[in-house]
């Protein structure tokens, strides 16, 4: 069982999307687990601060590190566990990223305000990443979308196990276009190829739609793509 552990002050921002669809079938079959910790409650003065002004002046607020200090060290038993922090200034998330931690137990710290006090980061070993160069309010949005990618790839949640060794960013290739039924839609015809039902040539068609639409958009996949061919 793979199993993600979030620290956040808003804990009932989860289980969220996470409790329909398939994210919700893989954790009644016990194939991921997810337990939340609210930060908040490991404050110790009687208003629950969990945050302050920046030394040095500046704007916003900065996450204590007593406060987030204390949520992990009595919650995080394992200490091979991974510890990941959101954060602009990460490493990149990516599906390589996913398949890397597919098999390890990781916790997940939203941040809020201007961040957390950096001295967390250095002494509890936590590693900054980074979901795209944009700004969110909070991590929560972002631990979504790192839980959503690595549910995905464990064995028995999608369906079809044949599709993930299809799926875009597997062999550095963008996914070739889609049709379905009708076969005729407001005077556009679906490409013949696919009602040949030659196997071997609709594969052809799909991998030269692919490298046509990776070679066009994404550069830098079609540089990785072409140094492992």
């Amino acid at each position: 069982m793979w199993k993600v552990r979030v620290f956040t002050l808003y804990p009932e921002m989860f289980p969220g999307p996470l409790a329909s669809g398939l994210y919700k079938k893989a954790l009644e079959k016990k194939i991921w687990s997810l337990e939340v910790v609210n930060i908040r409650d490991y404050a110790t003065d009687k208003h629950k601060t969990v945050d302050d002004t920046p030394f040095g002046g500046g704007s916003g607020m900065v996450m204590k590190a007593d406060v987030l200090a204390n949520s992990l060290d009595k919650n995080i038993i394992n200490n091979k566990e991974p510890v990941i922090y959101l954060s602009p200034k990460g490493k990149k998330f990516d599906h390589i990223y996913a398949k890397k931690i597919l098999d390890k137990n990781i916790n997940i710290i939203c941040g809020h305000f201007e961040g957390v006090d950096q001295r967390i980061l250095e002494t509890r070993n936590i590693e900054e990443v980074s979901i795209g160069d944009l700004i969110l309010s909070g991590g929560e949005i972002g631990a979504f979308v790192i839980i959503d990618t690595v549910v995905r790839l464990l064995p028995g949640v999608l369906g079809n196990p044949n599709s993930l060794s299809e799926e875009t960013f597997e062999k550095n290739l963008l996914e070739y276009p889609q049709y379905t039924k009708p076969q005729k839609w407001e005077g556009k015809e679906i490409p013949s190829v696919l009602l040949t039902g030659d196997h071997e040539k609709i594969k052809d068609w799909r991998l030269a739609r692919s490298e046509d639409i990776t070679r066009r958009r994404r550069s830098d996949l079609w540089e990785k793509y072409n140094k492992n061919k």
